[in-house]
């Protein structure tokens, strides 16, 4: 990222892969009740009730989180966790961690970088990561989108149990249901989320008006989180509708999203917004921030061991 100060030495490209995907875990661990939430209030309206009425069991964020602690346990807020995990450390090593390799392979190397070679880096990031990690995103949604059914029975037992059954039963392709659509969501996230925090943390450094430090990080990952919820929610919201629905339900993405439209009119797209926003505004923050730490920290324990005198 941008801000380096010249007294450091820079972070190697493996500190920034590694040092990205244990950022993200940790954000994850923490904001994850916010992004079952979120799920939940996404794929609310899926089902039409047999009456015609319209039932909404979870309202807002916080009514979704007691709903679901006091009908399912507070584990339910963390169902998909380990699914969450295996895939921010694939996804978020790609498309942060490689982030600045690719700035530097778009300008061949140098150091002169505008904002359309960190759009190219981003959606570049972005792809590469869903192409890898998509099996783990439908897993970790399945998980969060699953409700125990009257007999206290789960869609599925486990995190490998959920491959192996949506393996068998879809096919292998069904690991990779949504993938297109989620690499327009993680394309628009990328570039949203690394270009905004890029921007405004540069902006904040040229001006002098804070350090490259905590408050800096914290101000330009709270941005990013904002702009990134406002731009990739309609996006964010048919990707979970397709991921979570079974198959032949929907031909496509477009179909889901235009039968979304249909059903429940253009706020649709916009579920769960508050949750998104207090799920990628929290979860920016805690990942630039330990990310931007991590990286500071191993690069200066490199600096020891190379001159220990």
């Amino acid at each position: 990222m941008v801000g380096k100060m010249p007294t450091e030495a820079v972070p190697t490209a493996a500190v920034k892969f590694f040092g990205a995907g244990t950022a993200a875990c940790i954000a994850d661990l923490i904001t994850f009740p916010l992004d079952t939430a979120k799920v939940r209030l996404q794929i609310q309206g899926e089902s039409k009730p047999s009456d015609g009425r319209k039932k909404q069991k979870y309202r807002g964020v916080f009514g979704t989180i007691s709903t679901m602690v006091r009908t399912e346990g507070p584990r339910s807020l963390y169902s998909g966790l380990v699914a969450g995990l295996q895939r921010q450390m694939s996804f978020a090593s790609v498309r942060i961690g490689l982030y600045d390799s690719m700035k530097q392979f778009y300008t061949r190397r140098s150091d002169k970088t505008g904002i359309s070679i960190q759009l190219m880096a981003g959606c570049t990031t972005g792809a590469m990561a869903v192409a890898i990690a998509q099996p783990t995103d439908v897993v970790k949604v399945r998980f969060q989108a699953q409700v125990k059914d009257a007999g206290g029975l789960k869609r599925y037992s486990g995190t490998i149990d959920a491959y192996k059954t949506i393996a068998r039963d879809e096919g292998v392709k069904g690991l990779w249901r949504g993938c297109f659509p989620n690499i327009a969501r993680n394309s628009i996230v990328n570039c949203t989320e690394l270009v905004t925090y890029d921007i405004i943390k540069e902006l904040i450094l040229k001006h002098h008006l804070l350090s490259d430090d905590f408050p800096c990080h914290f101000t330009a990952a709270f941005a990013a989180g904002f702009c990134t919820t406002v731009v990739a929610s309609p996006v964010d919201v048919v990707k979970t509708r397709f991921m979570n629905s079974s198959s032949g339900k929907y031909s496509g993405a477009v179909n889901c999203a235009i039968a979304m439209l249909k059903k429940e009119g253009p706020t649709a797209f916009y579920k769960g917004f508050m949750p998104s926003f207090l799920r990628l505004g929290s979860w920016n923050i805690v990942m630039f921030v330990s990310y931007e730490q991590i990286k500071r920290t191993v690069t200066r324990a490199q600096q020891s061991w190379e001159s220990p005198f």
